[in-house]
Formats: C-alpha cells, structure tokens, sequence
C-alpha cells in the first residue's frame, strides 16, 4: 500500500499541502501525524497519508492473492453502502471459499481486516461476501428477529435463539434496536453466546414493583 509522508511547521499546513499534491479532498485520505515538535525555533509536524482507494485496490489484490493460492478464480464487485466498503466476491466455487459455517469467509476477513489495521493503524469499516451469502443471511436474521419479536410481544415469553458469531447477533441487535416491544441482550460465552430477545413489559413491570 502507498504511502505519502509531508513536513510543515503545523499539522494543518502538512495537511493543507498533501491534499493539493494529491489532489484529493480530506476525506478521501487517512492521515497520521507521525512526528511533531513544538519548539519555539523548530516547529515540525510529519504526516503520513494514505488513499482511501489504494485501500480497496490492497483488499483486492490481497483476496486475489489468497483465492489463486487456493486454485480458485474469482471476480469481484465493490460497493460502498453509507461508510462501509462491501466487497463481494464470485469465485468458480463459492462453496469451498466460503466454507463450513463461513469458517473460511471469516478467516479471509480476518486477514484482510489485520493486514488494514496494521497499514493505517485503525478499524476500517468493510464487509467480504462471496456470492451474496452474507447478504442472503442477513435477510434471513433480519426476518428471523422481527418475527420472533411478534410472537415475544404477543405472548409476552422471552426466547433465547441458537448461538451465534459476533457478526450474526449484531444484525440481530440492529434489527431490533428500535423495536417499542421487545428488546435484546447477548448472554453467555463464546463461542456459544447467544441473543435473548425479550419484551419490554416484563421491565416496566419489574420497575414498577421495586
């Protein structure tokens, strides 16, 4: 990944000229201060800066350099939804990338989300796909939770659901989040913690008798 170093006597006017160089707005760069010194005779502030589209041309050229390693042929699609970069990839066979539970989906991602972390020094927001599986679960959940919530505000009985990853209980609490009847909470340990949507009533009611 490229990476362009400035110096100036203040982290604005390193930054002010990265972007006319680069012609980019701010936005488009991730930009570290690297080095600074506030003397009264040696004012200095280094910054090093990093395109937002050298990354996704490193998350691509990353995945293709694992699926070759792994015999396989792929094409990619990129889409930025809100914030986050969604890459999906459609390989000659989606079922061993994806692999058992998503196992090694989620390795892939793993790598991919360490070797960011350690070229820009922070989280950065993307989701791998391949073939639109994620996608296609996500819509599962998203249905899932939203109808085990009709029957917890209508019986009134919380429901514990299955274990679940990190991933697959976020989508659950977001789908839920805003939801006047029900809400939920994530208990137990890993890898077996799972999401227990309960109503909302049994609080107010608690609350009321305390």
């Amino acid at each position: 990944m490229k990476k362009y170093t400035y110096q100036a006597k203040t982290f604005e006017e390193a930054k002010n000229i990265a972007m006319a160089e680069l012609m980019e707005q701010e936005g488009n760069l991730y930009i570290t201060e690297i080095e600074s010194s506030t003397k009264l005779f040696n004012k200095k502030s280094v910054i090093e800066v990093i395109k937002k589209e050298d990354i996704i041309e490193h998350i691509k050229e990353l995945v293709k350099g694992i699926t070759n390693d792994m015999g396989l042929n792929i094409n990619m699609e990129v889409k930025k939804r809100g914030e986050t970069l969604n890459v999906t990839i459609y390989a000659d066979n989606n079922a061993v990338l994806i692999g058992k539970n998503a196992a090694t989906l989620d390795a892939l991602t793993t790598i991919v989300r360490q070797s960011i972390q350690k070229e820009i020094g922070e989280n950065y927001k993307f989701v791998l796909d391949v073939g639109e599986y994620k996608q296609k679960k996500e819509w599962n959940l998203e249905k899932m939770a939203k109808q085990i919530a009709r029957e917890v505000a209508k019986t009134g009985v919380e429901v514990k659901l299955d274990p679940m990853n990190s991933y697959e209980r976020r989508i659950i609490h977001n789908t839920l989040t805003n939801n006047k009847k029900v809400y939920t909470e994530s208990t137990g340990t890993e890898p077996h913690r799972y999401v227990v949507i309960k109503p909302k009533e049994i609080t107010e009611k608690v609350s009321e008798e305390n």
